[in-house]
Order: C-alpha cells, then structure tokens, then sequence
C-alpha cells in the first residue's frame, strides 16, 4: 500500500512537473513540420551534390526559402489547434533565441558569399542553425537544445571536411536531424 500511494505521489510529482514547464515554454514547435523540412533537405542535398559557387548556393538557399515556408505554416497550425498565443512571454523569448542567430547567420552567408568562400557556409549555417535551438530551446520543450547541439557538432565537423563532404553533412542535418527529432516531437508533443 505504501509503495502505491509513493508511486502515485511520484507520478503525480511528474504531471504538476510537466505542466509548469509547459507553461513557461513555448511548445508549438511542429514535428510533422521538421519531418517534412528534412525530406526536402535531403532532396536539396542530392540535388546540390557536385554542384559548385553559385549553383550551390541557389539549391540551399532554394530549400531554405521553402523550409521557412513549411515551418512557419506548420508552427502556425500546430499553435492554433493548441490554442497557443504567440505572444506570450515564452514564445516571445523562444522566437528571439531563435532569430538572432539566423540574422547573424544570414549576415555571415552574405559576407562569405562576396568573399567567395562558399566551403565555409555548410559548417556557418549548422553553427549558426544549432545556435538558433539551443538559445531558443531555453525557452522550449527539452528536446530542442540537444537537437541544436547535434546540429553544431555537424558545424563542427563539417569546418575540417572537403566541400563534398559538408554538403553530406547539411543533408544529415537539415535532413537527417530534422527527420528524426521531427518524428521525436510529433509522438512526444503532439504533432
């Protein structure tokens, strides 16, 4: 009896847990949205697979405008059926974590874009992208900080590899990560 009613407290613990850092989080992040994302980032990868400069460049940004797309409908429909407001304190702070880096990224594109250095942009943007979820996943669900850190460790690796291979890599990241945390989130949180 006595172990019943500690594995009910326990249990009970757990939920009020849950719950307060729900609500201090924002949680409309869309996992069926991630998952469609890295189905495309794995087409642009292929794609842009032994393409160079300029040609490489418009694949992936040509998959960046199209992920944007799908990420701010779906983030949009997940919050509706939630009934989550997108301005509240928490998803206010999540959205600045989240766009500081992606400016500054952007920012870094276009310097290394003028200087011609386009084998530094796969390790920029999985740098600057896993920076963007790891500070806004402070103010998220807990599986987007470590999804951000598996991105900045592809960054990492993809600084010390030949050009060919860093585009693999943003296909294992915007593809493969995406994917898999997508799937992660849509069974963990609702979709």
């Amino acid at each position: 009896m006595a172990d019943a009613l500690h594995e009910h407290a326990a249990e009970s613990l757990r939920f009020i847990r849950d719950t307060m850092e729900r609500a201090g989080s924002f949680t409309s992040i869309p996992g069926w949205g991630g998952f469609a994302i890295g189905l495309t980032a794995i087409a642009a990868s292929v794609v842009a697979q032994g393409r160079a400069g300029r040609a490489w460049l418009v694949v992936w940004l040509a998959e960046a405008a199209l992920a944007a797309v799908i990420g701010a409908a779906t983030v949009a429909v997940k919050g509706r059926r939630a009934g989550t407001s997108f301005t509240t304190p928490a998803a206010r702070r999540f959205f600045v974590g989240y766009l500081a880096p992606m400016i500054a990224g952007a920012i870094v594109t276009l310097a290394l874009y003028r200087a011609g250095a386009f084998a530094a942009m796969p390790a920029a943007w999985l740098l600057s992208y896993g920076t963007a979820f790891v500070s806004s996943g402070a103010f998220s669900i807990r599986v987007i900080p470590v999804m951000g850190v598996c991105f900045m460790l592809l960054g990492a690796a993809a600084a010390f590899v030949p050009f060919d291979i860093a585009n693999v890599l943003l296909g294992c990241g915007f593809g493969g990560l995406h994917v898999v945390f997508g799937l992660i989130i849509a069974r963990r949180y609702g979709g």
